[in-house]
């Protein structure tokens, strides 16, 4: 599988210039930071949480945990993550746990960490367990400008 269909639509319809670099097959963010070469801080990861009002996709770096009870409390919502085994619906274009930090891409809210503000560069799943893009930290908080703010990253 290469790049996601939905990814490479919305970094083209956004005029987001991007590369894609290959590596082994992986199973985790940091088999993936290891393979890729890639610092881990600026591996941007999609953790998927739900409540009653919906799906929202949390991206922070790769090499953070997200605080799901600080996330809640900002957002005035009873967030939980949501199983994997849930999300193939979500993202039909992805492998199963390769989920693209853009969750604007494929209509779903999302809220990105301070923590990724000031990275020069971001990289992130393509769809696979085998690319991730890489794209300049200002086009990528750029193309996610829709995107709530916030601190709930440990």
């Amino acid at each position: 599988m290469s790049i996601a269909n939905t990814v490479k639509t919305y970094l083209q319809a956004h005029n987001i210039p991007y590369t894609v670099m290959s590596h082994r097959h992986t199973a985790s963010s940091k088999e993936t930071v290891d393979a890729a070469h890639v610092p881990a801080g600026q591996l941007a990861k999609a953790v998927i949480l739900g409540d009653r009002e919906g799906y929202l996709m949390a991206v922070l770096p790769s090499n953070r945990r997200i605080d799901v009870q600080t996330l809640s409390a900002t957002l005035g919502r009873d967030l939980v993550v949501v199983p994997e085994h849930r999300m193939g619906a979500l993202f039909k274009d992805c492998e199963f746990g390769a989920v693209p930090p853009l969750g604007l891409a494929y209509g779903m809210s999302t809220v990105i960490d301070d923590c990724l503000s000031e990275q020069p560069e971001i990289y992130f799943e393509a769809g696979d367990h085998e690319e991730v893009i890489h794209v300049d930290g200002a086009r990528f908080r750029e193309v996610l400008r829709g995107a709530a703010r916030a601190q709930f990253c440990q």
